[in-house]
């Protein structure tokens, strides 16, 4: 009874104290590790008070409530791990918000995972924060999230190059990676990293810019803390490289502060172009910032101690900042809530004195887990980390920011104008928005010449024949060397229609005593080491050189041809009547022939006594009657009709045969025509002949390829020299071919007119101008090479150059060559005739099956051997049709063997005598019958 008794007071004590325990407040201590000395360090603690001010105000009945604990981490990476260790130990905090920067998040996420206390950035940005502890929460967006933005700019403005400026830290460090892998896929190449220490000095800041103003790019990609990054770009100013041809692309970090620095450095980066989260334009947004303005305006002691935060805009970390307290409170509620149950049966008990080690991980799980629309956007995480959005690309103009594009990660960049959305990935959209260094409207070209005044060193080949392309003349009066022909103007004009100035000299490739300094290759080669800036001239494109530089599209044609003596058909050769038609010609055509008459005989053999007779005869007559149709000479009586339309179409393309035959053997016996005298290259190398090609070409290394041996190749430098060589002949110490690009062999040709004739031949890709690898002139200087093409002007130039040139009226080139009429011309007319003949015979044997099924069957059905039953069919297919003849008189009579007169139609012969017997259908059935067995038993085996 006692027992029941103390039960009952006990309940009746919790039901009684269970309201209070509800209503009573209880504090969740949370750490704030910031750098109140940095501008992001004020600005996150500042907004982490105004949040916990705001959310209670609206949250007045809430049960758990935050008690915010700050400590300064002096910008030091050890002073936050001790804050860490500090708030953990002593201050027995749930939960710790910070630290600011991505090296100092390193170390006090692995102490909130060996406490199991959720660690909360909304500022350590950094990609290579990868949780090495599941209790690690990034409420900042990702520095990878920006990648693509940057990317998307600079591929709409057509850079090929960029140099990236980043803070040696981990911060900076974190997003590079990723900006090379973005710049890849847009085919753009990094050409220099410059890592700035976090205290680098004036003296550092300006080595470094100026080792960077002696380099061609001229686009920069700037990741720096805000403090490091305003002391560069005020040096940047001083040397300056914020004039205009420059162009400055700036991350989050420093664009989201930039209207709170010093007006001076906001000064020094006009022009620039940054990108920033988007954030949504809520109605909760803007109610937050007129009530924090009035709040800063009443308050002034407690702004962020700079005049410019008074304004509107508001600051991405500070929004981040903000809405990392609500959701940090929304948790800490739904915990306490989850734990009042306990405290029913325990009314001592805290939910929140129990340790980290309880409440961390139900805490973590409820933040992770919180969604809700805070005022910088939507308010999810997703494996630990804030969901990338949209970015902002503004530009610098002024004392603010200019929105001038929207970045969407599915969509690209977006630019807005009177309400209406454009995607593009054009620079068209940004040529009237923005403002670049210099206060110039002119997209910078991503690229100049590295130190001022200097010209490009376009070194030219110096050769002595063929001077018509390429011509280096000497002055010795006035000491000055002239260099000049075809394709040095093409370069002229190419150079001059580029859009911007590029002052260059041609330098020739030679040694002090005015020779060729080297071959083509060594040219190459030279621009590779750096030697010269360029190299122009009759210089080929070929894989070997690719791998030492860059060249442009080809500006004229390529291709290397063999240049033989001309010879003359022997027309008093003995076969000269063969060579009208090619041989495939000859053999499908008496392929034909024989097919043809084949099938004439098979159709007119049952039926026409003139496809009759012993064996042999019908061999004759097969390969007789298809060319007796040549002369129209057969007499053979056409029965079946089958047969007749076989022979027409037959008749018609034996005219047509006739007719080509003798028109090309009447071309060749009155007309003397021209040939190669070699006309395959493998017969040249089957015969061990000598071929030449200009000396310090690539040509030898072709020649070699293609299976030439080294000793059978001679090398010239004159026209006149290979016209020599191929005079002598192979056999008496010259060549038998002349090979060489297409340009010379021209020129070779009218110079030569009517003596050589083009041989083998090879293909190459032709012509072009040589840069060093990844020089941005060549995307350009190829631009201006189509463009002159397509509008005529280097076509122009070729006829100005050689437009006093000899035309030369030798042989006609339409007389060269083979003449042979080819296979090709007959092959519709062949597959007529094929295809009516294979018709006609198919058609006849179904019909002969059907007629003589029965009789077919029991030679099939006979117990004899393969062969026999072959010979019986054969047989059987020789025996006449009398169906076919033309019907007797009537009236005509037979006399029979008793000397009386019968009808001829009502009387057959009998076969054991000479009497005249009437033959019924049955009778003559059964007698094919007889026949066919008597001849398979009577065969051998």
């Amino acid at each position: 009874m006692m027992k029941m008794l103390l039960v009952l007071l006990i309940c009746c004590f919790h039901f009684l104290h269970y309201p209070l325990l509800c209503t009573a407040n209880r504090e969740l201590q949370v750490g704030v590790i910031l750098d109140s000395n940095s501008l992001i360090g004020r600005i996150g603690s500042r907004f982490l008070s105004i949040a916990h001010s705001d959310f209670y105000s609206l949250h007045s009945n809430y049960s758990t409530r935050l008690a915010l604990h700050f400590r300064d981490s002096k910008d030091q990476t050890l002073t936050a791990a001790s804050s860490g260790v500090e708030l953990l130990k002593d201050a027995k905090v749930d939960a710790i918000i910070g630290p600011q920067k991505s090296a100092q998040g390193n170390f006090v996420m692995d102490l909130g995972g060996i406490a199991k206390v959720p660690v909360i950035s909304f500022s350590a940005t950094s990609p290579s924060l990868r949780p090495g502890s599941p209790y690690f929460v990034q409420t900042g967006l990702s520095d990878d999230a920006q990648v693509g933005a940057i990317a998307a700019i600079v591929e709409s403005f057509k850079w090929s190059q960029v140099v990236l400026i980043f803070e040696d830290s981990e911060f900076g460090h974190g997003i590079v990676p990723y900006l090379s892998n973005a710049f890849q896929e847009i085919n753009v190449r990094i050409s220099y990293k410059s890592p700035l220490p976090v205290s680098a000095s004036s003296d550092f800041l300006l080595k470094e810019l100026y080792k960077m103003m002696t380099m061609q790019t001229r686009v920069f990609v700037v990741q720096t803390s805000t403090d490091l990054g305003a002391r560069l770009f005020l040096k940047a100013k001083e040397i300056g490289m914020m004039n205009e041809g420059y162009a400055w692309i700036i991350t989050q970090t420093l664009m989201d502060v930039m209207y709170l620095m010093d007006s001076n450095v906001v000064e020094a980066m006009q022009g620039v172009l940054g990108v920033k989260p988007l954030i949504p334009k809520t109605k909760r947004l803007g109610t937050f910032e007129m009530r924090l303005k009035s709040k800063l305006l009443k308050d002034k002691t407690k702004t962020l101690d700079h005049p410019g935060f008074r304004r509107a805009d508001l600051s991405v970390f500070g929004l981040w900042a903000y809405d990392t307290l609500w959701a940090l409170a929304e948790a800490a509620e739904k915990v306490g809530r989850g734990r009042e149950a306990k405290e029913v049966l325990d009314s001592s008990s805290d939910p929140f004195a129990v340790g980290v080690s309880e409440s961390g991980p139900e805490l973590l799980q409820a933040i992770l887990g919180t969604r809700f629309e805070g005022i910088s956007g939507k308010f999810q995480l997703a494996d630990g980390k804030r969901e990338a959005s949209s970015f902002q690309i503004l530009n610098v103009v002024g004392n603010g920011e200019r929105e001038v594009a929207i970045w969407t990660p599915s969509r690209g960049i977006n630019f807005k104008t009177n309400g209406t959305n454009f995607y593009s990935s054009s620079r068209q959209i940004f040529k009237s928005s923005v403002i670049w260094p210099g206060g110039s409207n002119t997209v910078p070209r991503g690229w100049e010449f590295p130190v001022a005044g200097k010209k490009l060193r376009v070194g030219v080949p110096v050769k002595s024949g063929f001077t018509d392309f390429v011509r280096v003349e000497r002055d010795k009066e006035l000491n000055k060397t002239q260099v000049s022909g075809f394709y040095i103007d093409v370069f002229n004009s190419v150079m001059s229609a580029l859009q911007y100035a590029v002052p260059y000299e041609l330098v020739p490739f030679e040694k002090p005593d005015g020779s060729s300094a080297g071959t083509y290759n060594d040219l190459v080669y030279q621009v590779f080491l750096q030697n010269f800036d360029a190299a122009a001239g009759d210089i080929s494109i070929t894989v070997n050189r690719s791998k030492y530089a860059d060249f442009t599209l080809p500006f004229a044609e390529g291709g290397v041809f063999g240049v033989v003596p001309i010879g003359y058909e022997d027309v008093d050769n003995i076969w000269t009547f063969l060579k009208p038609l090619t041989k495939e010609l000859w053999l499908t055509s008496i392929v034909f022939f024989v097919f043809t008459g084949m099938a004439v005989w098979i159709l007119e053999h049952r039926v026409s006594s003139a496809f009759r007779g012993p064996p042999s005869q019908h061999v004759g007559m097969i390969l007789y009657f298809p060319f007796s149709t040549l002369v129209f000479a057969h007499r053979e009586r056409i029965v079946s009709n089958f047969a007749r339309l076989v022979v027409v179409v037959w008749m018609f393309v034996v005219l047509i045969l006739n007719s080509t035959y003798t028109a090309s053997l009447s071309s060749r016996l009155t007309v003397q025509r021209l040939k190669p005298a070699i006309q395959d290259a493998n017969e040249l190398i089957k015969n061990g002949d000598f071929v030449g090609c200009p000396e310090g070409s690539f040509i030898p290394d072709l020649l070699k390829e293609k299976g030439f041996q080294e000793s059978k190749i001679k090398k010239y430098k004159y026209p006149e020299d290979f016209h020599n060589a191929l005079s002598n002949g192979s056999n008496n110490g010259g060549i038998s071919a002349y090979f060489d690009g297409a340009p010379n062999i021209k020129i070779f040709q009218s110079k030569y007119c009517g003596k050589y004739t083009i041989g083998p031949s090879y293909r190459t890709d032709g012509f072009a101008f040589v840069f060093p690898r990844g020089s941005p002139l060549v995307a350009d200087v190829s631009r201006a090479v189509i463009e002159l093409t397509e509008n005529g002007r280097i076509l122009e130039i070729g006829n100005q150059g050689f437009g006093n040139e000899e035309t030369c009226t030798g042989p006609d080139s339409a007389l060269l060559g083979s003449t042979s009429v080819k296979l090709q011309c007959f092959e519709g007319l062949f597959a007529i005739t094929g295809g009516i003949t294979g018709s006609c015979l198919l058609v006849f044997l179904v019909k002969y099956v059907y007629q003589n099924r029965t009789c077919l069957q029991t030679i099939l059905d006979s117990k004899t051997s393969v062969w026999s039953k072959v010979v019986a069919i054969c047989r059987h297919f020789d025996q006449r049709d009398t169906s076919a003849d033309p019907p007797r008189d009537p009236k005509e009579k037979i006399r029979d063997a008793e000397g009386g007169e019968v009808p001829a139609d009502l009387l057959r012969i009998s076969s054991n005598s000479s009497v005249v017997v009437p033959l019924n259908m049955e009778e003559q059935n059964n007698a094919n019958v007889r026949m066919a067995l008597e001849v398979q038993y009577s065969s051998p085996g």
